[in-house]
């Protein structure tokens, strides 16, 4: 009797330790599931409250024209005095702005900005009246002359503006063809800046 009973003894133990396991199991089980339900529904609050960016953009292309300059060598009185060498690089972008918010977005400046070996140089866009008067001074400017982009554009609910914008560096156009980069700042009263960069080829005329 005696080894009867130490046998149901050691059986129930046994059996105890096997329900044990299990039961370890299973809470494994519902922690790991607990886990996955609640960051997905982290993921899907934090998703639910990113808002969309006011404005988009596109930009439709790029002229680079560089530009060699030098003085007459005179004063405005006729006297002589040294000649004086200037190099730029004129840079025009025909861009599309879209503003996808249900409020009015008011343009208030753009900057082109070049990444060269010694950092990001940033140059504004020129007013409406100064982009025309690049083909006044420049008559022969091989880059199509379109309509300016005004910096001072009032963009309404659900409405694209198109138009162009010339900023000019002081660079030569070694110094141009060496940059790493190139993007362009779009700044919005009260609303966050939008910077974009060309996906096409810059083109040099």
């Amino acid at each position: 009797m005696s080894l009867l009973q130490q046998d149901s003894t050691e059986l129930d133990d046994a059996a105890r330790g096997e329900e044990l396991t299990k039961g370890s199991s299973h809470l494994i089980l519902t922690s790991i599931v607990a886990a996955v339900i609640v960051t997905i529904a982290i993921t899907i609050y934090v998703l639910a409250g990113q808002k969309p960016p006011d404005a988009t953009g596109e930009i439709e292309q790029v002229w680079a024209h560089a530009q060699h300059s030098e003085s007459s060598g005179f004063d405005a009185n006729g006297a002589p005095m040294p000649k004086e060498e200037m190099d730029q690089v004129y840079v025009f972008t025909l861009v599309k702005l879209h503003n996808q918010s249900k409020e009015p977005l008011f343009l208030h400046n753009i900057m082109t900005n070049a990444t060269l070996d010694d950092g990001i140089h940033s140059s504004y866009a020129a007013t409406a009246a100064d982009y025309d008067r690049v083909y006044v001074a420049y008559p022969s400017m091989p880059v199509p002359h379109g309509k300016a982009l005004s910096l001072i554009t009032t963009i309404d609910p659900g409405q694209t503006v198109e138009g162009t914008i010339v900023s000019a560096f002081h660079l030569t156009k070694q110094q141009w063809d060496a940059r790493k980069d190139l993007s362009f700042t779009f700044s919005f009263q009260y609303k966050p800046s939008l910077t974009i960069a060309p996906h096409s080829a810059v083109l040099d005329q």
